[in-house]
C-alpha cells in the first residue's frame, strides 16, 4: 500500500527541516506545497538482500507532504493522506510545545468545520429535491457541525462519520517537539546528509528518524513485508491483519488478478538458511492461499497467471 503523511505545525517549527530531513529534497521555506518521499530504513532489508545478491535493493517509502501554512484550504491538501506529523516549537524560546499544540488542534478543528460547512451548503440544495438519503446526510451534518462547535474533534464523535467526508481530526497523529527534549531536526538534517558510519559516530544511540517512522507506522498499524528475487529485493507495507491477496495487489495489480499460491518464509529464516532451497529443504518455506494474513517481516514470492 501506498502511504502518504502530512507535516502541520505553525511559523518557523521547522516543518520544512522534518520534510528535508525525511526526504533528503533539499526544499527551501515558500508559499509552495513541498511533496517527497521518505525512505523507511529497515536493517533486515538489508540482510534479506545479502542472502539474495539482488542488482537492486528497494526500501519502503513514505510519501510526505509539507504545507506552507495552517489555513483551513492548505489544511485541506492533506485530508487523503493517512496521518500527520505534527511538528511543535521547542527550540526558539518564543513559544511553549503545549501551546503549539493547542493552537495547532483549533486550527484542524477549523479546517473541518469549514470542509462539513461547505459540503452541508451542497447537500442542503441537492436534498430540495426530496431524496431522504440526501435529507438523512443534512441531519447528520448539521449534527457533525453542532459537536465541532462544541470544539470537539470528529475523532470523539459518537456516530459513524459519512464516507464522503475527509475529516483531518479523525487522522493518527505522531508529534516531533523540536529541540531540546524533544528532537533537534536541525542536527538530524545535518546528519541526513553525512554518510551512514559518519552520522553514527555523532550520534548516541538510534536514530531520531528512525524512531519517528517507527512511532508513524505504529500510528497507522502497518508492518513490512519483502520481496526477494535476484533482479530486485523490496520492502513493501501493509497494514496490520491485510492477507496475501492484499500483499500481492501492493506490488502489483496484475499478481493480484492472477494469484494462485504465495510462498512464505520468515526473514531470519531465510537469512539463517542462506537460500530459499534450503529453506524449503528444512521445511521452513510453506504455501498459502489467499487469505493468509501477513505478518511483519515475512518475505514472499507470489505464484500467479498472467493475464493474456
Amino acid at each position: 500500500m501506498s502511504v502518504g503523511v502530512g507535516i502541520v505545525g505553525l511559523a518557523n517549527a521547522g516543518k520544512t527541516t522534518l520534510f528535508n530531513a525525511l526526504t533528503g529534497a533539499g526544499a527551501t521555506v515558500s508559499a509552495k506545497e513541498n511533496v517527497g518521499m521518505a525512505p523507511v530504513a529497515d536493517e533486515r532489508l538489508d540482510r534479506v538482500a545479502a542472502v539474495v545478491g539482488p542488482k537492486k535493493v528497494t526500501p519502503a517509502a513514505v510519501r510526505v507532504v509539507d504545507v506552507p501554512g495552517t489555513g483551513a484550504q492548505l489544511l485541506g491538501n492533506l485530508r487523503q493522506l493517512d496521518a500527520l506529523l505534527v511538528v511543535l516549537d521547542g527550540w526558539s524560546g518564543t513559544r511553549d510545545p503545549e501551546d503549539d499544540r493547542v493552537t495547532l488542534a483549533l486550527e484542524l478543528l477549523l479546517a473541518d468545520r469549514e470542509h462539513v460547512e461547505r459540503r452541508l451548503e451542497r447537500v442542503a440544495k441537492q436534498a430540495k429535491s426530496g431524496d431522504t438519503g440526501l435529507r438523512a446526510e443534512v441531519a447528520e451534518l448539521e449534527r457533525l457541525l453542532e459537536h465541532l462547535d462544541a470544539e470537539r474533534p470528529l475523532s470523539d464523535y459518537d456516530r459513524e462519520l459519512p464516507p464522503e467526508l475527509e475529516p483531518l481530526t479523525t487522522k493518527p497523529m505522531v508529534e516531533i517537539v523540536n529541540g531540546p527534549g524533544g528532537v533537534d531536526l536541525s542536527l538530524e538534517l545535518e546528519l541526513a546528509e553525512l554518510p551512514e558510519k559518519e552520522a553514527a559516530a555523532f550520534r548516541e544511540g538510534g536514530s531520531a528518524l528512525e524512531e519517528v517512522v517507527r512511532r508513524l507506522f505504529a500510528a497507522l498499524d502497518l508492518v513490512s513485508f519483502f520481496t526477494a528475487g535476484d533482479k530486485e529485493t523490496r520492502a513493501w507495507t501493509l497494514r496490520r491483519g491485510g492477507t496475501a491477496l492484499e500483499a500481492a495487489g501492493t506490488i502489483h495489480s496484475d499478481l493480484a488478478h492472477g494469484f494462485i499460491r504465495c510462498e512464505v518464509i520468515r526473514w531470519d529464516d531465510l537469512v539463517a538458511t542462506g537460500s530459499h532451497t534450503e529453506a524449503a529443504r528444512q521445511g521452513l518455506q510453506r504455501l498459502e492461499g489467499k487469505t493468509y494474513v501477513v505478518e511483519d517481516g515475512d518475505v514472499l514470492n507470489v505464484r500467479f497467471s498472467p493475464p493474456r
